[in-house]
């Protein structure tokens, strides 16, 4: 059996449990949990490439972000969770690895209101080399347009890596695979253009680069790397708010996240895109971004 059909509570290594190093099959909660029956749990995905978390610090940041938007703070700093991160992947002897720290509210109280229930936080890692099947991932993703739309941001906390804004996410990605599909595009609550379930999305047109504004789903760290990238490559990058009928306009689509990295896409639902020049350029460049620099003499 190979490591990735594994179940994930079944494994070997360690996890990082509340400050310290516990044996990963050791490494649990109870039932009655409040951040598993109201979703008070935040989470962060991230990447080491040669032993090096990419910008771990500034997940750290999101994460403890993300939890004072849902009204509890992680009890611990920035550089205790980078360090915590570090000696995780240390410890299971990986160097290139997906990371994967996330809190939660524990089981003190089990109601709506949880004040003085205790923050958990854990770090777990492991080997994933792609999000997306190889051959489909060369080709170009085929993605389905979801039924479910990002909801209004006044009824959310949008900014928040928050596992209870997945729960659409992962029905719309399970259609999606049903129907012979890798993923969804989702629409948000205007139905103007927004995200794939776990991606940011990136169009070509005439040699600029068009993304939805994130005014209402998540602004990944991942999103803005590529940003950056094309901008110093000298590709402009225009922010905007993009309608669905405007995707026939476009001759390249790509989209991008820690898991996905930079992803070319072949088609949504029945728009076609040829993954060519940009998509190849930012795929190169940001496979040289994330590899550790050494240091100079």
């Amino acid at each position: 059996m190979s490591v990735a059909s594994v179940p994930f509570d079944q494994r070997d290594g360690f996890i990082w449990y509340d400050g310290a190093l516990v044996p990963w099959r050791d490494a649990k909660l109870h039932v009655l949990s409040h951040g598993l029956h109201y979703a008070s749990c935040v989470f962060e995905g991230e990447r080491a490439y040669g032993g090096e978390i990419f910008k771990s610090s500034e997940h750290s940041e999101r994460l403890r972000l993300s939890a004072e938007m849902l009204d509890f703070t992680i009890p611990y700093t920035i550089s205790e969770i980078d360090a915590a991160k570090r000696l995780t992947l240390e410890k299971n002897n990986l160097t290139n690895a997906y990371v994967r720290p996330v809190a939660w509210r524990g089981s003190e109280m089990m109601g709506v209101s949880a004040q003085n229930n205790k923050i958990h936080l854990a770090v777990g890692v492991w080997e994933w080399p792609s999000y997306f099947d190889p051959e489909q991932r060369l080709k170009g993703l085929r993605l389905d347009l979801s039924e479910w739309r990002r909801p209004d941001p006044a009824t959310i906390p949008c900014r928040a890596k928050a596992a209870g804004l997945y729960m659409i996410c992962t029905i719309s990605k399970h259609r999606a695979e049903r129907r012979g599909y890798a993923d969804a595009m989702m629409l948000d609550y205007r139905g103007l253009v927004a995200e794939c379930t776990g991606a940011n999305l990136f169009f070509v047109k005439d040699g600029v680069i068009h993304t939805p504004t994130p005014d209402c789903f998540l602004d990944g760290i991942t999103r803005r790397t590529v940003i950056d990238l094309a901008r110093r490559h000298g590709i402009e990058v225009v922010e905007r708010h993009i309608k669905p009928e405007e995707l026939s306009d476009f001759s390249e689509c790509f989209i991008t996240g820690t898991a996905a990295e930079v992803t070319p896409v072949g088609s949504i639902a029945d728009w076609t895109f040829t993954p060519t020049g940009i998509t190849h350029q930012l795929m190169d460049a940001y496979s040289a971004e994330v590899q550790p620099k050494k240091q100079a003499a």
